[in-house]
């Protein structure tokens, strides 16, 4: 079993003939992942990758010929915002948003026109979602991890493939990672990957990736202490961050009250998440 899409996902690439979309199009496809189609305006008819891939001019004549059920977004910032509401009005189930400096203006947008959707959004600025031996959507590694037992989550994608290939030189694996991107609004967050590897029976353990700004790392410590009953261990990336200087994603800001790595370390710690002082150290947190 695995979270969210599994080896019979059908996936759509929507920007597909730009040099990022072919590129990781080929890597996706190497991992496993049944890409049905891609995107791109106005090259419609063409075939990519020596005739192996479709491509359509809209998500919706992508669907009703594929029948893809996810899609992945590599389109530049100012595009990313249509991509992802034609996905939606194509009703495809999952959407992947790998763009960064997508406006948080857009997302705002964005996170209103999902609601009531049943369309559910990871990223954007993410690394993807990657179930090993079974399916990649994205840009995650696929050869620093193998199928196992721990599921990660992440908001940074980095600390995420260090954290992945010290599991795996430990001889650990991974149920599926979920990079969720560190963008300040964005689709889903800890809480929702917290849930589904809760309800996943492949997964015992679950490694969260955390960093400064915003109240995710909050959010979840509370969403642990009512309803986890699997072992969680953390990092939290910013312990030396000065407050109102922004570090890397969008969202990893100190802004007023809250939102520093100290408080979320001692908030998690509160509720018996194994917190790392390092990210190498999170694979010996693990039982």
């Amino acid at each position: 079993m695995s979270i969210l899409v599994g080896k019979n996902a059908r996936v759509l690439v929507q920007g597909i003939t730009g040099n990022e979309g072919l590129f990781h199009t080929q890597q996706m496809m190497f991992y496993n992942t049944n890409i049905v189609g891609g995107v791109s305006p106005g090259k419609g008819g063409d075939w990519v990758l020596d005739g192996k891939v479709p491509v359509f001019d809209t998500v919706k004549n992508a669907v009703e010929v594929s029948g893809a059920d996810a899609s992945v977004i590599f389109v530049p910032a100012k595009f990313a915002a249509d991509a992802i509401y034609e996905a939606v009005d194509a009703e495809i189930k999952l959407v992947v948003c790998i763009t960064e400096g997508v406006p948080i203006l857009d997302m705002m947008r964005v996170k209103e026109y999902l609601k009531g959707k049943n369309t559910r959004l990871i990223g954007p600025n993410c690394p993807g979602i990657y179930t090993p031996g079974e399916v990649k959507i994205g840009i995650i590694p696929g050869n620093i991890t193998k199928p196992g037992n721990i599921g990660v989550v992440s908001r940074s994608g980095t600390l995420t493939y260090e954290v992945l290939l010290r599991l795996l030189r430990i001889n650990k694996g991974v149920s599926t990672c979920i990079g969720i991107g560190g963008d300040p609004v964005k689709g889903m967050g800890f809480v929702e990957a917290l849930e589904l590897f809760e309800s996943d029976p492949r997964t015992d353990a679950v490694v969260m990736i955390g960093e400064i700004g915003g109240n995710d790392e909050e959010l979840a410590a509370e969403y642990i202490s009512r309803h986890m009953t699997k072992p969680v261990a953390a990092f939290v990336a910013g312990i030396s961050a000065p407050a109102g200087k922004r570090m890397g994603h969008a969202g990893a800001i100190i802004e007023g009250a809250g939102g520093s790595a100290r408080e979320k370390i001692e908030k998690l710690k509160s509720v018996g998440v194994r917190l790392a002082d390092f990210p190498e150290q999170i694979a010996e947190l693990i039982k």
